[in-house]
């Protein structure tokens, strides 16, 4: 090998006795040439070098004959001087290679990177594939949960004293009564608000009577169930998921299986039929509030006196409107409460889960609600209109 001296760049004697880094090649009689690493590869003894012995080290691994690299003459060896060889043999080990235990760790941060999988071209269908799948899973274990809580409930018709009284009573005071105080001033604020847009445009038209039609059929018909159930889904569903999670990650849930008692009648029936029976009170108790902030904002903004705003009110909507937004509030209520506990009771005994589960259900329920909100708004679309 003609420039194997070129390549070796020999350092002073003085240099190499201080423990200065070097490659040292040497011609092997009858075979590949050996490279031998000797020295301190540190950050301290390498500075301002490190370009020179990567030069030096790229051009070793370019000579034909498959060299052989010896690491177990280094004296001391860091990040900085397994960086410089690294970058030196092409980002990859070389094929003949001898080193020593504690060489490893340091080399082994650099060749994480090649281990992650290339993205194969079908692997986004294949996502897309598993996500559908999860997807439905997720409806055949709610079609399930919904077959057992009807046969539960039809159980617990004949045998009243299955009836968890104390448990739905507490779940309508803590679904309904405490979401009093965040859905009254919710719904006003957003009454008032809406209102006040509406006043602005029929006020330039000389239409002012009709804010009382448009704010009475949204309130009620639409926005006091939607927002009412919108608010429980965040505040009331999340606290069933977290309640029935918490209860697997303790194992009070195996404890049930292992008495003999059903789930579904000791925490899911409760908890669905006591919000199927709060919601609407809830809704009702939004809409007035909503009803209210539409009446002060047409007071300022049009002049219309609160007692003429009670008076048209009756006269131009409906009472269809009305039960359609209960009707409306009894399904959402019983939804919101099946998709809290179905995803509470698929929780795994650990936190991470929990999290997830809690946050899955607040977000299903709400995208579920306005959906079927939107299907009642096109099948009774000529109710109460």
């Amino acid at each position: 090998m003609s420039d194997a001296g070129a390549l070796s760049l020999p350092e002073p004697p003085e240099a190499r006795a201080a423990g200065a880094p070097d490659v040292e090649p040497q011609l092997l009689a009858a075979g590949p040439q050996e490279w031998r690493i000797v020295g301190d590869w540190t950050l301290l003894a390498l500075r301002g070098r490190y370009e020179e012995f990567r030069q030096r080290i790229a051009a070793a691994v370019a000579e034909p004959g498959g060299a052989l690299w010896d690491l177990r003459g280094l004296r001391r060896l860091d990040t900085a001087g397994a960086l410089t060889l690294w970058q030196g043999w092409g980002r990859k080990p070389p094929a003949r290679l001898l080193w020593l235990p504690e060489h490893v760790t340091l080399f082994t941060q650099f060749m994480q990177p090649d281990a992650v999988p290339k993205r194969r071209p079908g692997l986004g269908l294949q996502s897309g594939a598993l996500k559908l799948l999860a997807f439905a899973r997720h409806g055949v274990d709610i079609v399930a949960l919904t077959g057992r809580l009807v046969l539960d409930l039809g159980r617990m018709l004949r045998r009243p004293s299955l009836i968890g009284w104390r448990e739905i009573s507490a779940n309508v005071f803590r679904t309904g009564a405490q979401a009093l105080p965040i859905t009254a001033l919710v719904g006003f604020l957003v009454g008032l608000t809406l209102s006040y847009l509406i006043s602005r445009q029929l006020k330039t038209y000389g239409a002012d009577i009709f804010v009382i039609n448009i704010l009475g059929l949204a309130v009620l018909r639409e926005l006091g169930p939607l927002l009412a159930a919108i608010i429980v889904a965040g505040r009331s569903g999340s606290a069933m998921t977290a309640q029935i999670g918490v209860m697997r990650v303790t194992q009070e849930l195996d404890a049930l299986s292992v008495m003999g008692i059903s789930h579904t009648v000791r925490l899911v029936a409760p908890k669905v039929v006591a919000l199927a029976l709060s919601l609407p009170l809830v809704a009702l108790w939004t809409g007035a509030l909503m009803m209210l902030g539409g009446m002060a904002a047409a007071r300022m903004q049009l002049g219309i006196d609160p007692l003429q705003f009670l008076q048209v009110l009756p006269r131009v909507v409906q009472p269809a409107n009305l039960w359609l937004g209960v009707a409306k509030s009894v399904l959402f209520g019983g939804l919101i409460a099946l998709l809290a506990c179905h995803f509470g009771l698929r929780v795994k005994p650990n936190t991470e889960s929990l999290g997830l589960g809690v946050t899955q259900s607040v977000v299903t329920a709400i995208t579920l609600v306005i959906v079927v909100d939107a299907i009642f708004a096109v099948l009774f679309s000529n109710v109460g209109i």
